[in-house]
């Protein structure tokens, strides 16, 4: 009989990241919109779905663990754990360990999705570590070269930049978020192109060099989010790309509290 499946469900503000785990091994990811006005029956129903397309019996679930940075759908979600799959989430929060050392001057201000990402990527990498988050918000995080969560930097992510841009200029229409084909646009759909995707890239890259100043020039450098493979191509800063460090932290966090 194969082992139990756990239920990893990561909410943001944009997207929720779900991800199902057999022990270490990542099954199936799936990534919905986030909207606090669904019903946890249609949550459930979309959930339930999007499982069987990949394969997996939800009747093999027997744990969930859940983060979110949109406090009302923790409710939400917990309800769709207890009502269908007939489990209790573990939510990510104050008396959760983590293994992490939190150096913040107010621990309870960091949000979970950052000290997931910290747990996951001590996991895997030797610190210190820059941890990158390319989603909503531009999120840079620090890792001491002792494993310690120092704090770090927070910026409007590029999504949330180019809707301020267009919503606040009538002369610019919406472009595609992408590398254009030179730095010095030649039109308008090239100039927003160039600001947004070499801009975003210089502000990745400056930022890195600074941390890297406080806290070691050979920190690893980890890009996650939405947007990091697509800023990758210019922030030559960024070592590696980690897709679903948020699930992985969820799943050792998970795994820590059992």
């Amino acid at each position: 009989m194969p082992p139990p499946l756990l239920l990893a469900i990561d909410i943001g503000n944009t997207s929720i990241a779900i991800g199902v785990y057999r022990e270490e091994e990542l099954l199936a990811t799936f990534r919905i919109a986030t909207d606090q006005d669904n019903l946890p029956d249609e949550y459930a129903m979309l959930l339930l779905a999007l499982l069987r397309t990949r394969g997996v019996d939800p009747a093999e679930v027997t744990a969930a663990a859940l983060s979110s940075t949109v406090p009302p759908l923790i409710t939400t979600f917990t309800d769709v754990c207890k009502n269908y799959f007939n489990v209790e989430p573990l939510v990510i929060g104050t008396g959760v360990r983590t293994g992490v050392r939190v150096r913040y001057d107010n621990p309870r201000e960091v949000g979970a999705d950052r000290i997931l990402h910290a747990v996951a990527a001590l996991a895997k990498y030797k610190p210190p570590l820059v941890i990158v988050d390319l989603g909503t918000a531009l999120v840079f995080d620090a890792i001491s070269r002792e494993g310690d969560y120092l704090g770090g930097a927070i910026a409007p992510g590029i999504g949330i930049a180019s809707q301020a841009l267009f919503a606040r200029t009538a002369m610019l229409r919406r472009v595609s978020i992408e590398r254009p084909e030179a730095v010095i646009g030649r039109n308008t759909v090239h100039s927003l192109q160039s600001g947004l995707f070499y801009g975003y890239a210089d502000m990745v890259c400056g930022m890195v060099r600074r941390f890297k100043e406080e806290i070691g020039e050979d920190a690893t450098v980890i890009g996650t989010g939405g947007y990091a493979h697509l800023i990758q191509a210019e922030a030559t800063c960024i070592d590696v790309i980690e897709d679903n460090l948020n699930l992985d932290g969820l799943r050792l966090v998970y795994e820590a509290n059992k």
